[in-house]
């Protein structure tokens, strides 16, 4: 089984690709970098689902009577690399910036570690 370094619901920041930069109402990109949640991943092909993140056009054919056919706009996946994990404890001086997150083990139940993942600069766990 592969494993990946995000989970479904991390704060990431896209650190590469078309949507590395926030764009505004007009289309334009600004200067801060795009900072969303993953809302699914697949370990077996790599990707990750990030909301906001590579807004695709998808074209849906009506499947009932009355219903509406059209065009959908949905988030598309990409390669979990482009993506990088993020620190939201705001005490910390990497607050929304981009961590490499450390390995710590807390102990767990039946006396067990648990492997968890921390931010090396302020220790919180991810």
């Amino acid at each position: 089984m592969k494993t990946l370094h995000v989970k479904t619901g991390d704060t990431v920041i896209v650190i590469s690709g078309d949507d590395r930069k926030v764009k505004d109402e007009n289309g334009k990109k600004t200067k801060e970098n795009t900072i969303s949640k993953v809302t699914a991943v697949s370990p077996e092909e790599g990707k990750v689902i990030v909301e906001k993140v590579n807004v695709v056009s998808k074209h849906t054919k009506a499947r009932r009577a009355g219903e509406a056919g059209g065009i959908v706009k949905v988030e598309g996946a990409i390669y979990a690399s482009k993506v990088q994990l993020v620190c939201t404890n705001k005490s910390c001086e990497k607050y929304n910036k981009a961590i490499r997150a450390k390995a710590a083990y807390k102990d767990g139940k039946d006396g067990k570690k648990i492997k968890i993942r921390v931010c090396p600069k302020c220790g919180k766990e991810i």
